[in-house]
C-alpha cells in the first residue's frame, strides 16, 4: 500500500516530519516496506527562462539558447526543439543532471562547434509524461530558479506499507491516518460524504446472487465530461505508482486508493438494459479491461446486463461497457461482494487485481452509502452533470459485534499494564464504541465500572474477541513498553522435554553431519512430474500456490535429487545431502531420512586415476551406519531385494528385521528417474523408514549396566566354504553367527575367491568368528562343537567345508 505524505496529510492533520510518520508506522505494526522522493531523481533541474534563441551556424534544426537560471550570468544551451524560443519559461538541467528517462548524466559538451552548458528538457526526458513534441512550457509566473521538483510539487515522499491480511481497513490512506492519529501523532480529520442533489430516478439495478453480492448501490450522473483528471489527483495516482487515464476511470482508483472502496463506472450508452448481480452461467465468457478474455463458471458473480456479462463482480470490469473520451452518460457502482466468493474466483482465473485485494480481505459494509456520496459529488464536481437518485438493491451485511471485555487482559495476555482510561481513548480513537458498565451490566462512569461492553466499527473484521482488544491496545501503547519478564523457573534439576522421537531425530541428524553430509531442507510440496516417478502422491492441494507445489511429498527423494541437480548444475563436484523429514502416504505421514549421493565419491589424483563415482554399496554403508545411530539391530538385519521402481532393479535392496518389516532402501537411482530430473551420470540414494524401528525394550529410566571387559581372550577360528554363487554373504555369515549364540559373540566375512580350485557356479567365503570363554578356557571338545554346529548351520545354506 503506497501514499505520499501530503496525501496523508488530507486525513491527518499532523505536524509530525517523515522520520517520525514511518518510525510509527512501524511501531504499530503496519511495516513500512521503503520510502522513496520522487523529487529526488531531478534534483538539477530548474525554472529558466529562455532569453535569446538564434540559429545554429552549423545546423539547420538546432538553436542557440541564452538562458536565465536565476542566478549568475545566462548560460549558453543549444536545442532542438521546435518551440524554443525567446521569453519561453521552461526546465532546464544543469551539468551534473542525470535524465530519468536514460539515465545519461549531463555536461559541458561542444555542439556542432558551440559550447551547451545543459539541455532544455520535454515531459518525457523527465518522466512526467508522454509529450516529446516540445519542451516543457511553464506559466509566466514561475519564479525563475527554482528548483523544478519544487515548483511541480515533487518533493512529496512516497511511503510503501506491507499490509497484513487481517488489516484490510489500512487498505486506503484514511485507514493509515486513523491508526496514526490513535498513535497520537494528530487528529483524524471529519469525512465529508455529503451527498450531492439528485434529480430524476435511479437507474435499473438488482440482485439474484445474494451469496456472493449482499448488496448493491447504483447512481447515474448524466452530462458528463470525461476529461483529464485534476493535476492533484494525476500526481497522487502517478506518484503511487497508477498510470492517470481519465477523470472518471481516476476518481474510482483515487477513491480506491484513498478510502479503500473499490468502485466501478459504466458508460451508460454501451448497456442494454438493467443491471444485475447473477451468477454466471458455465461457459460464459467475457472480455475484462486488461484485454483477456475469461470463461466463467456458475460459481462466480457477475454483473451483467440483457446482452451478457461484464464484469467479473468485484475483480475486474468488462471492456465492453468502459467509459471514453465520448462518455457523456454513466452509472456508478458501489457494491459488497462476498470476501470468500471473491477469493475463490480470483484464484480459479489466475486473476489479480487491487478491486479484488481489497474485497477478498473484507471491505466496510456500512460504507456503501458514504462511498458512492463521495464518488458521485468527484464525478459530478471534475466531470459536471446531474446525479439521479441512488437505488440501492440488497442489504449490506453489517455485523454487530459486542465483546465484553475485562482491562486487565492487557498485561495477563499482553504483558503491559496500560491504565483503563488510557485503553478506553485507544480503542475509541481507533473507531470502537466503549461503555463502562457496573457490576448490574448498567452504564456506569469509568471509575465505577466493572466491565467494559465494546462494540466494534463495521471495517474491523479481523476484531472477534477479547484477545484481539489486547492487541490493539498494546500495538498502540507501545510494543516496545512491554517489560522483559524471565519465565518462572522450577526448583532443582530441569526435567527434560525431549521426546523420544526427538532424540531419535537429534541422534539421526548429528549422525548424517558427522558422516560427512549436507542437511537440505525442501518443500513438502512437489509438482505431480516430480511425483510421478515415485508412484505420484497420495494427497493433493485444491488451492495450491502453484502447479509446481501441489503435491504433498510421497518420498523425500524428489526434493533432494532437484537439490542435487542444481548443485551438480553450478559446479558442484560431489553432493552428499541428506534431509529427515515426513512423507504423506495415503494412511499417515511418516518419519524418513534420505540420502542422495551424486557426483564423485573422489576427486581423481596421481594415486587414484579417475575420479570414482558413488556405488550401491557406499549407500548401503551410509543406510547401515544411520540406522545402527537409530538403535536398529543392525547384526540382524537381512539383505533383500524389492527396493522399488525408483531404483535400479540390479544395484539395489532393502534392509530388513524380518521379511516384512522394511527399515531401509538403498541403491542406484534408476536411469528414467534421473531424466526426470535432469541429471547425468549414477546417483546412490538411500531411504530410512525411521517409523519402521522397533520400540526399545525396557521400561523407562533403564539404563545399561556398567561395561567389564572380559577376564579371558577370545578366541577366533577361520571356516573357508563353497557356497552357489548366488547366495548373499550376508546370509552366510548370519547363519553362522547363529550357530551358538551363548558363545559365538561376532563373524565376520574376510576372503571371497572365485577361480581355479572353485567349480563354476560357485564361490569361496571365507568367515572368522569370535569366541568369548566366559569362567574358564575353551577345552578342544568344546571348540570342535561349535565347529560342528558352525559347519551343520551353512549347510543348510547348501555350503560345503573346503579341505
Amino acid at each position: 500500500m503506497k501514499f505520499t505524505v501530503n496525501w496523508l496529510r488530507e486525513h491527518l492533520e499532523t505536524n509530525a516530519d517523515l522520520d517520525t510518520i514511518v518510525e510509527a508506522l512501524t511501531r504499530i505494526g503496519l511495516e513500512v516496506e521503503g520510502v522513496e522522493n520522487p523529487g529526488e531523481k531531478l534534483a538539477g533541474f530548474r525554472v529558466a527562462k529562455v532569453l535569446t534563441a538564434a540559429p545554429h551556424p552549423q545546423a539547420d534544426k538546432l538553436q542557440v539558447l541564452t538562458v536565465d537560471t536565476g542566478e549568475g550570468a545566462p548560460l549558453t544551451v543549444v536545442c532542438g526543439a521546435p518551440n524554443a524560443r525567446a521569453g519561453l519559461i521552461g526546465v532546464l538541467g544543469l551539468p551534473g543532471a542525470v535524465v530519468p528517462a536514460n539515465g545519461m548524466q549531463l555536461k559541458v559538451a561542444a555542439v556542432r562547434g558551440v559550447e551547451s552548458n545543459g539541455m532544455m528538457c520535454s515531459t518525457r526526458e523527465l518522466e512526467l509524461g508522454e509529450d516529446h513534441d516540445g519542451i516543457i512550457e511553464l506559466p509566466a509566473d514561475a519564479a525563475i530558479g527554482t528548483p523544478f521538483s519544487d515548483y511541480a510539487g515533487l518533493n512529496d515522499p512516497v511511503i510503501d506499507v506491507s499490509i497484513t491480511p487481517n488489516r484490510q481497513d489500512c487498505m486506503g490512506v484514511r485507514g493509515i491516518a486513523r491508526d496514526l492519529a490513535a498513535a497520537g501523532l494528530g487528529t483524524l480529520k471529519a469525512l465529508d460524504a455529503t451527498p450531492v442533489a439528485t434529480s430524476g430516478a435511479g437507474p435499473d439495478v438488482r440482485i439474484e446472487d445474494a451469496a456472493g453480492c449482499p448488496a448493491y448501490f447504483g447512481q447515474t450522473v448524466s452530462g458528463v465530461t470525461n476529461k483529464e483528471a485534476p493535476e492533484w489527483m494525476r500526481k497522487r495516482l502517478a506518484a503511487i505508482g497508477q498510470k492517470p487515464i481519465s477523470a472518471l476511470v481516476d476518481i474510482t482508483n483515487y477513491v480506491m486508493f484513498d478510502l479503500g472502496r473499490p468502485l466501478h463506472v459504466y458508460d451508460r450508452a454501451k448497456l442494454n438494459g438493467g443491471l444485475v448481480a447473477r451468477k454466471a452461467r458455465d461457459g460464459e465468457q467475457a472480455l475484462a479491461l486488461n484485454g483477456k478474455t475469461y470463461t466463467l463458471t456458475s460459481a462466480m458473480t457477475v454483473i451483467a446486463d440483457n446482452d451478457g456479462a461484464h464484469d467479473i463482480g468485484g475483480i475486474m470490469g468488462g471492456e465492453h461497457s468502459g467509459c471514453s473520451a465520448t462518455t457523456t452518460d454513466v452509472l456508478i457502482e458501489c457494491a459488497y461482494f462476498d470476501p470468500e466468493h471473491i477469493a475463490r474466483t480470483g484464484q480459479k482465473l489466475m486473476l489479480t487485481s487491487d478491486a479484488r485485494t481489497r474485497f477478498e480481505r473484507g471491505v466496510d459494509p456500512a460504507f456503501l452509502e458514504d462511498g458512492i456520496a463521495i464518488a458521485t459529488r468527484l464525478v459530478t464536481q471534475i466531470c459536471g452533470g446531474t446525479a439521479s437518485e441512488i437505488t440501492r438493491a440488497g442489504t449490506p451485511p453489517v455485523p454487530a459485534k459486542v465483546i465484553a471485555y475485562d482491562p486487565n487482559l492487557a498485561e495477563k495476555l499482553g504483558g503491559l499494564a496500560v491504565p483503563v482510561a488510557e485503553q478506553k481513548a485507544i480503542l475509541e480513537s481507533l473507531g470502537f464504541m466503549v461503555e463502562p458498565l457496573d457490576g448490574n451490566g448498567d452504564p456506569c462512569a469509568i471509575d465505577a465500572f466493572d466491565a467494559l461492553r465494546v462494540r466494534v466499527p463495521s471495517w474491523r473484521r479481523d476484531v472477534d474477541g477479547a484477545p484481539d482488544l489486547v492487541e490493539e491496545v498494546i500495538r498502540i501503547a507501545g510494543i516496545d513498553n512491554v517489560p522483559s519478564v524471565p519465565l518462572p523457573r522450577i526448583p532443582g534439576v530441569a526435567r527434560p522435554t525431549a521426546t523420544a522421537e526427538q532424540k531419535l531425530e537429534r541422534k539421526v541428524r548429528r549422525t548424517a553431519a558427522a558422516r560427512g553430509l549436507h542437511e537440505a531442507v525442501t518443500w513438502s510440496f512437489i509438482s505431480e512430474s516430480e511425483a510421478a516417478p515415485f508412484g505420484g502422491g497420495a494427497w493433493s492441494l485444491a488451492n495450491p500456490i502453484s502447479e509446481d507445489m501441489k503435491v504433498m511429498r510421497p518420498s523425500l527423494l524428489p526434493g533432494l535429487l532437484a537439490a542435487a541437480e542444481r548443485n551438480l548444475k553450478r559446479g558442484a563436484s560431489s553432493v552428499r545431502v541428506f534431509e529427515l523429514g515426513r512423507r504423506y502416504l495415503a494412511d499417515k505421514e511418516r518419519l524418513t531420512l534420505g540420502v542422495i549421493l551424486a557426483g564423485s565419491r573422489t576427486p581423481r589424483g596421481w594415486q587414484a586415476g579417475k575420479a570414482q563415482g558413488f556405488t550401491a554399496f557406499d549407500a548401503k554403508a551410509e543406510a547401515l551406519a544411520l540406522l545402527e545411530a537409530a538403535g536398529a539391530p543392525v547384526a540382524n538385519l537381512q539383505v533383500m531385494g524389492e527396493a522399488g521402481d525408483v531404483y535400479h532393479p540390479g544395484q539395489s535392496a532393502t534392509l530388513r528385521l524380518g521379511p516384512k518389516t522394511v527399515l531401509a532402501a538403498f541403491g542406484m537411482v534408476h536411469p528414467s528417474v534421473l531424466k526426470a530430473f535432469d541429471l547425468d551420470g549414477d546417483v546412490a540414494a538411500v531411504e530410512l523408514y525411521l517409523d519402521a524401528l522397533p520400540p526399545k525394550k525396557g521400561a523407562a529410566g533403564f539404563m545399561r549396566t556398567a561395561y567389564t571387559p572380559p577376564a579371558l581372550q577370545a578366541v577366533t577360528r577361520d571356516f573357508a566354504f563353497l557356497v552357489p554363487d548366488t547366495l548373499p554373504a550376508g546370509d552366510l555369515v548370519r547363519t553362522v553367527k547363529g550357530a551358538d549364540k551363548g558363545l559365538i559373540v561376532d563373524a565376520r566375512l574376510f576372503d571371497v575367491f572365485t577361480g581355479q580350485g572353485v567349480p563354476e557356479g560357485q564361490k569361496s567365503l571365507a568367515v572368522e568368528i569370535t569366541l568369548q570363554p566366559g569362567e574358564k578356557s575353551f577345552t578342544d571338545e568344546e571348540l570342535k562343537a561349535v565347529a560342528e554346529k558352525v559347519v551343520a548351520a551353512a549347510t543348510k545354506l547348501g555350503a560345503t567345508l573346503r579341505g
